[in-house]
């Protein structure tokens, strides 16, 4: 059947039951980030511990995801992906268990979001690459990506919203329970997939000189440059509003769980927007523009929260950083995806990764910040900074464009496997 334009990387079949299966974990996905922040707070009651679940939660991307990406390039990206899926629902099943028998504590919180991080540091530079192999026509890719982000904010919308009426009602171990359940739907969907054989180099690198291949091949390419120097900075500074969000709904507005999952909603909202006008592009064409004026938006978002005198003004502020975060995140990675040589995805996606692996460090700054000077001044800086990080963005992009191309460098003879 004939597709719109705005979804015509549906038209693969291997994408369909990649996009259908990953609508439903995600939805569990949002559901466990709710209960989680939720979760700790009540434990804890210290705006630095939300900043650290969020660390701990993330920091294992950062440090991992570039070897990560070594592997998609090496292994099949199908295997590797219904594995890591496997053991995440290992996990949220765990959570479940632990929650409903009433033996969750702090530091089973932070064991088990430290295990899911790991697999997540694997998880997400393989299903960035994983996205090529699932569409039949080259140039359905961005709109593949951009698709693929609108689900992502789409399950940000629902999910939270669920998990707000859930923890309210029946406790936050239902929302694990659900998380568990719905990666079958993921796990289903990899193993019906039927995969084209993706071209292998026949010359198998060795993993430390395959990893300084793919950081030469960034630092060498103009293309991507700029985008792979704005993710991590943006990542950095431009998430405090939502890592802040339980203090807000609970301390400054006075709410409860249903709040805290309308805020996140209300992200979700703001960001399916732009993932939406990002899938309706025709081409890459003019992106730049769009993604400056992203970083902006998040800006803008992150200042009115912190200025809110009521939860509508902040969750107009909100549904603003959403808005941006597509344009900045899902725009660089079209830009990424647009440009990089397929031999060298895996890796250059594993670098995409690991800058997004800079939220943690600011999580837990902005955590530190608000429990010294409050919530509304660490937000209020990080809107600051998330201005800065555009504004430098755009002239790393100009620069890139008035300057000739960059030669690679002749990479060093790789030793002989005798030698190994």
């Amino acid at each position: 059947m004939p597709y719109p334009n705005a979804l015509r990387a549906l038209a693969s079949p291997n994408y369909r039951l990649f996009f259908a299966g990953q609508g439903v974990s995600l939805i569990g996905n949002w559901m466990t980030l709710t209960a989680s922040s939720w979760l700790i707070y009540e434990l804890t009651r210290d705006p630095f511990k939300v900043g650290l679940l969020a660390f701990v939660s993330q920091i294992p991307v950062l440090v991992l995801a570039p070897f990560a990406g070594v592997l998609g390039d090496r292994f099949s990206r199908q295997r590797l992906m219904w594995w890591l899926n496997l053991g995440a629902a290992g996990l949220a099943t765990a959570l479940a268990i632990l929650t409903f028998t009433g033996q969750i504590t702090l530091g089973a919180l932070f064991t088990i979001v430290v295990l899911r991080g790991l697999l997540n540091a694997a998880e997400f530079p393989t299903r960035q690459a994983f996205i090529v192999d699932l569409v039949d026509r080259r140039q359905d890719l961005p709109n593949a990506i951009a698709l693929n982000s609108s689900l992502f904010n789409t399950a940000r919308l629902i999910g939270p919203s669920i998990a707000g009426i859930i923890i309210a009602t029946a406790g936050p171990g239902l929302c694990y329970l659900l998380d568990a359940v719905s990666f079958t739907a993921i796990l289903t969907s990899i193993l019906a997939m039927r995969l084209r054989q993706r071209k292998r180099s026949s010359q198998r690198e060795r993993p430390w000189p395959a990893l300084r291949a793919g950081f030469a091949y960034a630092r060498d390419t103009a293309t991507i440059r700029p985008s792979l120097l704005m993710v991590p900075m943006i990542a950095m500074t431009g998430f405090a509003a939502s890592t802040m969000a339980p203090v807000f709904a609970r301390d400054v507005f006075h709410g409860d769980a249903k709040l805290l999952g309308t805020m996140f909603s209300a992200v979700g909202a703001g960001a399916l927007v732009s993932a939406l006008m990002l899938a309706l592009r025709p081409s890459p064409r003019g992106l730049p523009r769009w993604i400056a004026g992203g970083g902006f938006a998040i800006a803008f978002g992150q200042a009115v929260f912190a200025l809110s005198p009521t939860s509508a003004f902040a969750l107009l502020g909100l549904m603003a950083t959403g808005f941006g975060t597509v344009f900045c995140m899902a725009g660089n990675n079209t830009l990424i995806q647009s440009h990089v040589s397929d031999d060298k995805r895996g890796r250059v996606m594993g670098l995409f990764a690991m800058g997004q692996g800079m939220f943690p460090i600011g999580s837990l700054l902005v955590g530190t910040l608000a429990a010294n000077y409050g919530p509304r001044p660490a937000v209020l800086g990080f809107a600051i900074a998330t201005a800065g990080a555009s504004w430098l963005f755009m002239r790393n992009h100009r620069a890139a464009q008035s300057r000739p191309p960059r030669p690679p460098r002749r990479p060093a003879p790789l030793p002989s496997d005798s030698t190994a």
